[in-house]
């Protein structure tokens, strides 16, 4: 009989539904495994074979698990807000809702018919208002929270206007100086806008990305994406939600050392929250009352500051600038507007603007230009830099370029024939520092800056505060109320999910905000408890908002009464593998690990971090090792390999290929082969008239083929939790070929062996496992068992040298003695011809590997 792959796996996966075989059972008494994939973005692309590969690693690993006697939760949603749905919709006027729908259906059928054992009855979507509900609640948390410096953790922000009322400002620190009468006497328009300073969420006006054409400020890491399909984006000033991440700095970092990540993720974080130690220092304006304040990594070099440079958007650039170039500098600004960061960061051309103004170098007491360029950029340090081009490279260059003095404050080696020297030295031109290297220069000169009051030591990062607002309609509402007093008012909890409107046109509003400024009676409101006049919030949540905290729904999906119960928190919490991109290294994992963090501090999660393990899957290219693309014509449909070979050949393929964190290229004669391997496995237990094959026996194996059976056992439980799911798939095959050659196959080993394929093909598996004789699935199967003693190879072949030549070799018993072996070796026939005659200086032993005879003349 034929191995009918397409019926035996529309049977198990109809199975699996009707009987929902991997809903989770929560036995707090067991052990848990909680197994996580990043959710997709269900497009009208469908899934591609990237997707099935990290899928399957974890579902391998969830089946081996349930077998091994865990409480496993494997679930599975669609992160589906976003603007390309919306996009769509303003292409075609179907609301995204429709599309989306339609998209998450699509995706669904194909991950179900990979046979992939997800937990349906937890499914999310974030556009689900049951779902985006508890998004609008968490943003409330952290609207009403405030970072307390004290304590390093969130606090309600009613704790701080406990603490204004009662001390004013004096126990805060950086808070400034007020007192408990001058909070009280505040108007409540004040003591909102005070209060805003503090919150973890609120409004502030930023350059941010803006693109015209689509209505909306895009992310940094979006404009490249719509760059490429034609939209224009500029850069200007607009009032944005944020969300103050920053407070978080230290501890994300901090935590990080705590997580099994990938090294280069790691790394890639905390480059992203770059802190650095240094001061900030300030530089008087030449003759006005102002002074610019610089962040510098390098106090050290300050007697090397030979000009300044602004950020074009710096806001002292219009006060600074004299009459006589303000064109340039407004043409100047322009031209920076229309570029995005990462453009200004790499350019090698340097260009900029005189303001005609100088300011005083409080270490050398000289005047230096103040220039601007957009090499300087507002989200790092102060937005200002002093510019040392003997030390750095980009100043170099705009000094070069623009014929400023350049002066030296580290002393190159004399071989050195470079620009700016970047390395360690003795310090020059740099008066009570000379002749120090730069630790000791660097804590000289904080020491002197704090002395002489003109800076202050400082830590900074380069991380910035998350840009919160969208101006889209296919997005979480943002639950605030813009009052008529001037304040905004925060939804209560009861009053949520505070739901989109329908709009007929999903076009962009024609002003800076969103399409749901159009829905002018979903805006307009009259607040009961004020009785003030209101405006509802018309900007939305990034996509990122839902997968934020999507683990966290899995716990308790349907219920509607909090955001997941603490007992099944406690329970599941952290995750024990989440597997995903690497593409989704920083924003994402920085995200939600902040979010996290802040209902960690108020209490609602009991783990500091949600993924203590991390795994990216490695890229599959197309056949001609390039990423798949329609362009180029070598994108992979699942639903044709499935359709020619089967789930579980694709399924074991996509395993097969190499290890999983690895890039590498499709091959359709590598999954034709594997699906040879599974019709052997088919023909080693089914004859071609369907029964089993009578070769299968109750009978006991040889000892060859039991340590066999035993290493195998061993060998694939051993690879599935390291997720070395390619050598696992090789023992296999291993054991397979070993097995037909046998005239009786022993049952028991056999049986075994079909719960070891399971996970790698779970379909197969279940149908061979039915035929056997088994009333149910195997899917709660015990994992079989090994004996260590068994596995060990009864004898060796060891090698015989004579001066580091193999001149014979013979097999011996494992763990001969070394003068056993000697004595071996001395009688071997050809070892005694090289011998006869010569002296023999020493013998070498190696254990159960080889003996080296060294002989003189």
């Amino acid at each position: 009989m034929r191995y009918q792959f397409l019926d035996i796996e529309k049977k198990w996966q109809e199975y699996w539904d009707r009987n929902k075989s991997f809903q989770t059972i929560e036995d707090f008494s067991k052990p848990k495994m909680y197994v996580l994939d990043m959710y997709p973005y269900p497009s009208g692309a469908g899934l591609h074979v990237g997707h099935p590969e990290g899928y399957t690693a974890t579902d391998i690993l969830c089946r081996y698990k349930r077998m091994k006697g865990f409480s496993v939760l494997h679930p599975m949603g669609w992160d589906a807000f976003g603007l390309p749905a919306e996009r769509y919709a303003m292409q075609t006027n179907i609301h995204p809702r429709i599309t989306t729908e339609k998209n998450i259906d699509t995706f669904r059928r194909q991950i179900k018919m990979l046979g992939l054992s997800y937990d349906w009855d937890r499914e999310v979507n974030t556009t689900d208002p049951h779902y985006y509900k508890w998004t609008q609640w968490i943003f409330l948390k952290v609207y009403n929270s405030w970072f307390d410096p004290r304590a390093r953790k969130a606090r309600p922000i009613e704790t701080l206007e406990a603490e204004l009322a009662g001390k004013g400002t004096t126990e805060i620190p950086g808070a400034g100086s007020l007192t408990a009468a001058e909070w009280k006497g505040k108007s409540k328009k004040e003591q909102h806008d005070f209060l805003a300073q503090f919150r973890l969420a609120y409004v502030a006006e930023i350059p941010v990305n803006w693109c015209e054409a689509l209505g909306t400020v895009l992310a940094n890491e979006e404009v490249a994406e719509w760059t490429e399909k034609g939209y224009s984006v500029e850069r200007r000033p607009m009032k944005q939600w944020m969300m103050r991440i920053t407070a978080y700095a230290e501890r994300l970092l901090e935590d990080s050392r705590d997580l099994d990540w990938p090294a280069s993720t790691l790394e890639q974080q905390r480059n992203w929250i770059g802190r650095s130690e240094g001061a900030e220092i300030d530089f008087p304006v030449q003759g006005r009352t102002e002074a610019i304040r610089v962040f510098t990594t390098r106090p050290d070099t300050i007697f090397g500051a030979t000009y300044m440079v602004l950020a074009p958007e710096h806001p002292l650039v219009d006060v600074l600038a004299s009459p006589g170039v303000k064109g340039a500098v407004e043409e100047y600004k322009k031209q920076a507007a229309s570029k995005s960061e990462l453009e200004r960061g790499i350019e090698k051309d340097k260009t900029g603007v005189f303001l005609g103004t100088y300011v005083i170098n409080p270490a050398t007491r000289k005047e230096i230009p103040v220039w601007i360029a957009d090499y300087v950029l507002t989200g790092y340090g102060t937005g200002a830099i002093m510019a040392v081009p003997g030390q750095d490279e980009r100043d170099w260059d705009f000094a070069e370029k623009f014929n400023l003095p350049i002066v030296r404050t580290v002393q190159p080696p004399p071989d050195f024939n470079g620009k700016a020297y970047l390395e360690d030295g003795p310090a020059i031109n740099s008066n009570f520092l000379n002749g120090l290297h730069i630790a000791e220069a660097k804590e000289k000169i904080l020491s002197w800056i704090e002395q002489e009051g003109i800076g202050v030591r400082k830590v900074n990062f380069k991380l910035r505060d998350w840009l919160f607002s969208r101006q889209r309609y296919w997005g979480e509402p943002i639950p605030i109320l813009h009052l008529e007093d001037g304040t905004m008012k925060p939804l209560r909890e009861d009053e949520l999910p505070l739901l989109l409107p329908d709009l007929k046109k999903f076009q962009p509003s024609g002003t800076t905000e969103s399409p749901l400024a159009l829905a002018e009676e979903w805006v307009q409101v009259l607040d009961k408890e004020t009785g003030l006049k209101g405006r509802r919030e018309t900007n939305t949540m990034p996509q990122w908002a839902g997968s934020c905290w999507y683990y966290l729904r899995y716990l308790d999906s349907k219920n509607d009464n909090e955001l997941c119960s603490k007992q099944r928190e406690r329970y599941w919490m952290p995750i024990d593998l989440y597997v995903g991109g690497s593409e989704h290294a920083v924003l994402h994992l920085m995200y939600a690990r902040f979010w996290h963090k802040v209902l960690f501090d108020l209490g609602y999660v009991s783990t500091k971090d949600p993924f203590v393990k991390l795994r990216h899957q490695g890229i599959i290219l197309g056949e001609d090792s390039r990423k798949m693309s329609k362009s180029r014509g070598n994108v992979v449909n699942p639903d044709d390999i499935v359709s020619e070979y089967g789930a579980d050949s694709m399924r074991l393929f996509e395993m097969f290929m190499g290890p999983l964190e690895e890039a590498k290229p499709w091959s359709t004669k590598g999954v034709e082969g594997v699906f040879r391997f599974l019709n052997r496995v088919w023909r080693l237990f089914i004859t071609e008239e369907g029964r089993i094959d009578p070769l299968i026996q109750d009978v006991p194996p040889s000892a060859d083929f039991e340590r066999l059976y035993h290493q195998t056992v061993k060998k694939v439980g051993e690879d599935i939790d390291l997720l070395r799911f390619n050598t696992a798939i090789s023992q296999m095959m291993i054991f397979v070929n070993e097995t037909m050659k046998l005239e009786q196959r022993p049952r028991k080993a056999l049986e075994s062996f079909i719960i070891l394929l399971s996970p790698f093909a779970p379909h197969i598996a279940e149908e061979i496992w039915e035929r056997l004789g088994h009333a149910r699935s195997l899917a709660y199967e015990s994992w079989p068992e090994y004996d260590e003693a068994k596995t060990v190879e009864a004898s060796v072949e060891v090698v015989f040298q004579i001066n580091g030549k193999v001149r014979s070799k013979t097999q011996v018993p494992m763990d001969t003695g070394e003068k056993e072996l000697e004595r071996i070796a001395h009688a071997d026939g050809h070892i005694k011809r090289y011998m006869d005659g010569k002296k023999v200086i020493r013998t070498i032993i190696v254990k159960n590997k080889l003996v080296n005879i060294v002989l003189g003349n």
